[in-house]
Parts: structure tokens; sequence; C-alpha cells
């Protein structure tokens, strides 16, 4: 039996910074060994925007270089995804959940919500600006690329610190 390929499960924040960067065909291609999915829960939270659904639409149903999956946690697992959306958005707390529970990768820039819960239980996460420092490492963008994206995003009404990305460091090794 083959091992287990790791996933890189995305929260709604990342998929939209991509998006308004108009660089989500990027995305997929900074880490082409992992599997790239987006849970029910989070496409319900992206689909309002028509935009952002329709580009997610063609990448899941005929590029398929990004798959939907459906949440459907059992016993602890519901107990624990009910638990942490008294606090936090259901579509993060799903994707906390399904990385704890598969020792998959999150990408959420949520840092506030997300980095206690994914120390005490060993997640692996990246940001938007952990993902734009890959890209320009294996050479999928370039620091003007990087650049470029963060002032779309912020022109797009994200909050996205603009920095100079030959200079970050990431905090994880993937």
């Amino acid at each position: 039996m083959g091992q287990k390929k790791t996933k890189i499960v995305l929260d709604a924040d990342v998929i939209i910074h991509f998006v308004k960067a108009k660089m989500f065909a990027k995305l997929p291609e900074i880490f082409p060994e992992y599997e790239y999915i987006i849970l029910d829960v989070v496409y319900k939270e992206i689909s309002p925007n028509p935009e952002t659904k329709k580009i997610i639409d063609n990448y899941i149903h005929f590029i398929h270089k990004v798959k939907q999956e459906t949440f459907a946690p059992q016993s602890d697992s519901m107990k624990e995804y009910f638990r942490l959306t008294s606090n936090l958005g259901r579509g993060e707390s799903a994707c906390m959940v399904y990385c704890r529970d598969n020792q998959d990768v999150l990408g959420s820039s949520n840092l506030r919500d997300i980095t206690e819960y994914c120390s005490a239980n060993n997640i692996t996460y990246l940001t938007s600006l952990d993902f734009l420092y890959y890209a320009y490492c294996r050479k999928v963008l370039s620091e003007d690329d990087c650049k470029e994206f963060m002032q779309k995003v912020n022109e797009r009404g994200s909050t996205l610190p603009i920095i100079d990305i030959t200079k970050y460091i990431c905090r994880v090794h993937v």
C-alpha cells in the first residue's frame, strides 16, 4: 500500500488573496508535490463572490489542480469542530480539525485565530506570505511578481503587509 499523500487544505483567506492578486493559477505550482484541497465548508464561504467561485470551479472541474472534499467529521472531531466554531469561522474551524485528523498542511493567514491551535495540535500551516516566499524561492514568481501580488491584494480590500520577499523568513519548512 502506498504512502498517504500530504494535502494542503486551503482556507478562504488564502484563496481570496490569490484570486485578488489574479495569481490563483500559480498557487498549485508552488508545491506541485502536494494535493491542494478546498473543503465544502470553505467553498460555501467563497461562493457568494462570483469571480472567486468561477475561478475555483474551473480549477476543480476542468483543470483538476485543486480538489473539493466534503468535511464529514465523526464523533470527537465533530465535537471539536463545534467547540471551535463557537469562537472562529466555520471554514477555518473545519480546516484545522481536518488537518489535525489527517496530518495535513493548513493554508491560512488568520494567524490570530490559528496559531495557538496549530501549535497545540502539531499542524503545519502556511500563510499567503509563506506561499509567496516559496513561490519566489522555487522561481514560480519573481521578486516583482511578489510585490505586485501584495499591492493588488491591498488595493482590492485585503490587508497584507508589503515586504521585501527576498528578506522574508518562513517559520516552517514543508
